[in-house]
């Protein structure tokens, strides 16, 4: 599950470093060929609330079987398309059903036993994260070398080999719930109402995540204004995620030992220290490769603690409740993106280190007021 969730996710980022040579190819401006990005990422928002809370009605190998095939048919119609309007459309449905990953995050939980639930959690977060981080690399390497389209080309092979093994190998799970469709997209607003630490986790989670976009958002910006550097040294630091995408199975670990209490709130002081760091590095590398360690240690191990929490409720409803958590924490990251390119029009790094410092703050505030300190 790891390894698929990495190889899945994967598919959201590999038109990103490619943007630029579809826009010739097709004569577009970057502006409008920036929809190819916008259009994935809408894609897997919508497959984030509409199908993955499919989870707790239908086998999870029935899922993966119609998933895949829209998901080999999109990769396939991307490659060939012929238009910017056709790759737009294909995209879409690529990030829809590039979500399934997050179908693996609360299997992994259901199949394990509670000691062992966090460790579980945090190797397949492992996974996705890696996959985040290395689809760029890959896909700009390959679109170099071969074309823009073969990347696509590529992925769908990639994807049918995963199917395969996935439809052979994944155990397979018939969930509880006999309601209707409607009911269980009405459950969400129920499950949200009802469950005070699902609200909690998800707020945390949106704040941590809003931070982190803000620093990726504007990252970009300081490079090219202090360092003179662009956008290729910039996704560099991508790699030095690794870091964090590693350490989440030592949190996820520590988890199953620790009370989620104590890791929460040292999540949110070492994304308050990195905040910090940040403050004081707008002229040092070294400062803010340390700072990118810390804001990536700090938030994964928040995100890993939060599952835990909201997964050990609700056992007939663990992709319901993921829905809910994980819709809020890409809305903070839309809204950090926003805040964050605001801050930086307006008041440069200082602007962006304080908002990333308020809202890291904000966090661990929420959690030392509502949070349960038995947990």
């Amino acid at each position: 599950m790891s390894i698929s969730a990495g190889l899945i996710v994967a598919n959201l980022y590999y038109n990103q470093p490619l943007l630029h040579m579809i826009s010739v190819s097709f004569g577009v401006s970057e502006s409008a060929v920036s929809n190819v990005a916008l259009s994935t990422q809408l894609g897997y928002a919508f497959g984030l609330l509409f199908v993955i809370p499919l989870g707790d009605m239908i086998s999870n190998h029935k899922i993966l079987k119609i998933d895949f095939i829209l998901m080999l048919l999109s990769l396939l119609a991307a490659g060939f398309s012929t238009s910017l309007w056709l790759l737009v459309s294909a995209s879409f449905f690529i990030g829809c059903t590039s979500a399934l990953p997050q179908l693996f995050v609360p299997m992994a939980a259901q199949l394990s036993n509670p000691e062992n639930r966090g460790r579980a959690i945090g190797i397949v977060m492992s996974g996705l994260l890696i996959g985040i981080l290395a689809s760029r690399a890959i896909s700009g390497f390959v679109g170099e070398q071969f074309g823009w389209r073969t990347m696509y080309f590529v992925a769908t092979a990639m994807m049918l080999a995963l199917f395969i093994v996935l439809n052979l190998k994944l155990p397979q799970i018939k969930p509880a719930y006999k309601g209707s469709y409607n009911d269980l997209m009405k459950s969400l607003i129920h499950l949200f109402r009802t469950e005070k630490p699902l609200r909690l986790a998800a707020f945390r989670g949106g704040l941590s995540f809003a931070g982190l976009s803000v620093f990726w958002t504007t990252l970009v910006f300081l490079m090219q204004d202090n360092f003179g550097y662009g956008s290729s040294i910039t996704g560099m630091f991508g790699l030095i995620g690794v870091v964090g995408a590693l350490a989440a199975t030592v949190v996820g670990k520590l988890s199953d030992r620790m009370s989620k209490n104590r890791i929460i709130i040292v999540s949110t002081f070492i994304l308050i220290l990195s905040w910090l760091v940040f403050l004081f590095s707008h002229h040092s590398i070294i400062g803010i490769i340390i700072g990118v360690i810390l804001v990536d240690l700090g938030q994964q191990s928040l995100h890993i603690a939060n599952q835990n929490i909201i997964f050990s409720r609700n056992e007939n409803a663990r992709n319901r409740v993921n829905t809910v958590y994980m819709v809020i924490f890409f809305l903070g990251g839309a809204l950090g993106t926003v805040l964050g390119a605001i801050a930086w029009q307006h008041y440069q790094w200082m602007g962006v280190s304080m908002l990333g410092l308020a809202l890291s703050l904000a966090a661990l505030v929420a959690h030392l007021a509502y949070g349960n300190k038995n947990e």
